[in-house]
């Protein structure tokens, strides 16, 4: 390994990019039912909304791209045109390399984080936490064992990035989706509950938690493909993504 790749190191990577495997996984979710005002407000065009729920999850995975990393989301049912999927609002991560791929291949908001997920026989607890906060946390009892499938998920990113001049952001950014090739091992489902909290920097409190309305507990192989949709004019997405990064000028601590 040096500071520039041969042409057999850059085919080794672009392979591995084309072809991400996230595999062995173990992800709890908790869905809830939510305001549909909040949604259309959080949920940047050219996405809509397209249903009135939140799923948070807290997973842990192996990989054939970043080693073995744990982390956690939370998604907003949207589509654009014919596609369906989940946008994901806001993702933490406890491993660097997660969280550069992750932003840089495939656009998503990530940040680093404390990550815990436990889970005994019918019981699990997954845990984020940020600057000694518990932002989100969690919590599962099954009662129903769904047994192995085969299914399908989409998620859409957007990639963007400041303008080195700090007028604004340096390109029009770009709607992305993964779509997921799911093959699960194990599905349970059952009740559960989530509290939030927020920091400075991430407004998980502040999300309309109105009932829940789906426990879930999946293990298995995610394998994504990701494509471009559109670009977004960069003034419109501004606001967006100012808020799905940490805001640096709060962290002054120049004397």
């Amino acid at each position: 390994m040096g500071y520039v790749k041969t042409p057999q190191e850059i085919e080794a990577v672009l392979a591995v990019i084309a072809a991400p495997r996230f595999v062995n996984s173990e992800m709890l979710s908790i869905v809830v039912r939510t305001d549909p005002a909040w949604l259309a407000e959080v949920i940047p065009a050219p996405l809509v909304p397209d249903g009135d729920t939140v799923r948070f999850m807290v997973g842990r995975w192996q990989s054939n791209c970043v080693g073995n990393f744990n982390g956690g989301a939370v998604y907003l049912p949207a589509k654009f045109g014919d596609d369906s999927g989940e946008y994901v609002l806001a993702m933490y991560m406890d491993s660097d390399s997660a969280i550069i791929y992750g932003r840089e291949v495939f656009g998503e908001p990530k940040k680093q984080a404390g990550v815990s997920l436990h889970r005994g026989a019918h019981h699990a607890v997954g845990v984020l936490t940020r600057g000694n906060v518990e932002i989100m946390r969690i919590e599962a009892t099954f009662d129903t064992d769904n047994g192995p499938s085969i299914t399908t998920g989409s998620n859409f990113n957007i990639k963007a990035m400041p303008d080195a001049s700090g007028n604004g952001l340096q390109f029009d950014p770009i709607l992305t989706i993964a779509d997921f090739d799911v093959t699960l091992t194990a599905d349970r489902t059952g009740t559960g509950k989530v509290k939030l909290a927020s920091t400075a920097n991430d407004p998980l409190g502040s999300i309309p938690v109105l009932e829940v309305v789906n426990t879930i507990w999946h293990e298995g192989d995610l394998i994504p493909a990701t494509r471009t949709l559109a670009t977004i004019p960069a003034a419109d997405f501004l606001p967006y993504f100012f808020a799905r990064v940490d805001d640096y000028a709060s962290m002054n601590t120049e004397i």
